[in-house]
């Protein structure tokens, strides 16, 4: 898996497909879809552009797309990977996950009755149908999004494939170091989503820290004469995770894949590490509306 993606999370039909082709063009080889996005469609039309114009070889893109909540149930698995699949023109995933432990009946419920609880709807069920389609060689790898370690122990006391992939919201404010330390004595890999602390307008909190504001990284970026962006992207990669930052500006797009060129001294980490506060800006509240199953506390597993 690259280091560095592009996220495709909020990236408005009608500019990610041309995203996704400038971002191939710059060098890009990962790119992070899922289902609940709404525009696999639109990428996969880019893809098979990409593909039939020679710009990159399917075998050369390490491609991510999600089992969104309301397809949980091993049953459901795999007419949520093939439609994944049609939309997006391709014949395998490189990495499937499971968007959110977070079962649903509905595609997005507000209320609370639409919510199935993890005793109704067990992940343990779910994973079945993540390994058959890895069996059927649906997709080349499987894993999780936003689990805690707890979720990550019971699921790895039931697989037959253990999880390669653990994507959650990490940035120096969420560093998440024993998470990390967790998932790399179990072989869990980390892509980290919202790595620039800029989540979708509607999805921020009132009152949320400025990230790439923050004295600390504005300094670094100073005496590398670099932009804040990159420097909290190489922080990422530095530490082994692979962020996926989203964008539709090609300068931009340029600007993050570049991050790859910055070399941050022990100090820069260091510092950049003090940093943390367990901060998240994408901190679940819309799991928890009155009646839900699921809380703050149960989602995270946290305190």
């Amino acid at each position: 898996m690259p280091a560095l993606g592009l996220g495709t999370w909020q990236a408005p039909k009608g500019e990610v497909g041309q995203a996704v082709l400038e971002a191939i063009r710059l060098g890009y080889r990962h790119i992070d879809c899922a289902a609940i996005y709404g525009n696999e469609k639109e990428i996969g039309e880019a893809l098979e552009a990409a593909f039939q114009a020679g710009d990159v070889r399917r075998e050369e893109l390490w491609i991510t797309s999600k089992l969104w909540n309301n397809r949980h149930g091993h049953h459901n698995v795999r007419p949520a990977i093939e439609k994944t699949l049609a939309d997006l023109r391709l014949d395998y995933l490189d990495l499937y996950l499971i968007h959110w432990p977070v079962p649903m009946k509905y595609v997005v419920p507000h209320v609370p009755n639409q919510f199935l609880s993890l005793e109704e709807q067990p992940i343990a069920d779910t994973w079945l149908g993540m390994e058959e389609v890895l069996e059927a060689d649906l997709t080349k790898h499987i894993g999780v999004s936003n689990f805690s370690i707890k979720k990550l122990t019971q699921l790895l006391e039931v697989a037959r494939h253990n999880p390669e992939v653990n994507q959650v919201e990490m940035h120096p404010l969420l560093a998440q170091n024993t998470l990390c330390r967790f998932c790399e004595a179990e072989k869990i890999h980390i892509t980290a989503y919202t790595p620039l602390g800029r989540p979708a307008a509607g999805d921020r909190p009132a009152n949320a820290p400025e990230l790439l504001e923050s004295p600390v990284v504005t300094a670094i970026a100073e005496q590398h004469q670099c932009t804040p962006a990159q420097v909290v992207l190489a922080w990422a990669m530095e530490r082994g995770t692979a962020p996926i930052p989203k964008s539709t500006n090609p300068r931009r797009l340029a600007e993050n894949l570049a991050s790859q060129n910055i070399a941050l001294t022990d100090a820069d980490m260091a510092a950049l590490n003090k940093l943390d506060r367990h901060y998240r800006y994408v901190d679940g509240t819309f799991w928890t509306p009155p009646g839900s199953p699921y809380t703050l506390q149960n989602l995270w597993d946290e305190g």
